[in-house]
């Protein structure tokens, strides 16, 4: 269990500098991602999108092995 939030927690420390790369693509706007300001700082917390593209890679990692 503490591997996946340790995971979870360098994943999201690797992806937060792109955040404003990966807006345009649609990260962060998924439900279960998190926004909220302190004091004019914009933190997102994609917890939704983590999940989707997750799952897709996970597809893709499959359809691949298959062949």
């Amino acid at each position: 269990m503490i591997r996946w939030v340790a995971v979870i927690f360098l994943g999201l420390a690797v992806f937060y500098p792109l955040l404003p790369v990966l807006a345009r693509l649609g990260v962060g706007r998924l439900p279960g991602d998190l926004r909220f300001r302190v004091r004019s700082v914009i933190f997102c917390l994609p917890f939704g999108s983590t999940v989707a593209y997750s799952a897709a890679a996970f597809l893709i990692a499959k359809l691949v092995k298959m062949f």
